[in-house]
C-alpha cells in the first residue's frame, strides 16, 4: 500500500527567536596584538545582547608578524589567557552563551585535526554554565 502524504507538522506556537552572533579571528590588527578588534566586538555584544555568541579562533594567530618575529612581551600561552579573560569577563554583563572555537592558527593550543577544545581555564563560579570550549570541527545545536 502507498505511503500516507508527508505532512509537516505544524507548530501552535512560534519557535522562540534566538539571536546568535557569530565573529571569526584574528582578533588583533596586523601592526600589533592590542586586541582593539576585539574591544569593539565585546562593545556590540554588549550594546546587542545576543542570546548565543560564537567565536572561533585564532585568537593569537601564529600568522601575527610580532608572533613569527617572537616580539611578544609575554609568553603565548599568557597572551592567550589574557585574551580569554577579556572575552569572558567582557560578555559576562551580556549574559550570552559563549562558544570558543579554536583554530588551526592559535598559536597557543594543539596544531592537530580535529582539534580539541581548549583547555578548560579557571572559570569564576558565575561564568562556569555559559562559556562552552568545543572542539574543531564541532557541530553545534542552538534550542
Amino acid at each position: 500500500s502507498p505511503k500516507p502524504p508527508f505532512c509537516p507538522q505544524i507548530s501552535l506556537f512560534p519557535p522562540e527567536q534566538r539571536m546568535v552572533l557569530v565573529a571569526c579571528g584574528p582578533f588583533t590588527p596586523s601592526d600589533g596584538v592590542a586586541f582593539e578588534p576585539l574591544s569593539d566586538l565585546l562593545e556590540v555584544v554588549a550594546r546587542d545582547r545576543p542570546d548565543v555568541c560564537v567565536l572561533l579562533g585564532p585568537f593569537l594567530d601564529a600568522k601575527h608578524e610580532q608572533v613569527e618575529s617572537c616580539q611578544l612581551l609575554s609568553s603565548f600561552s599568557d597572551v592567550f589567557r589574557l585574551c580569554l579573560r577579556t572575552i569572558i569577563e567582557g560578555t559576562r554583563s551580556a549574559g550570552c552563551q559563549l562558544v570558543l572555537v579554536p583554530s588551526l592558527r592559535d598559536v597557543s593550543h594543539d596544531f592537530v585535526y580535529p582539534q580539541p577544545p581548549f583547555p578548560c581555564p579557571d572559570l569564576p563560579k558565575e561564568d562556569r554554565a555559559r562559556v562552552l570550549l568545543v572542539p574543531e570541527p564541532c557541530t553545534l545545536d542552538i534550542d
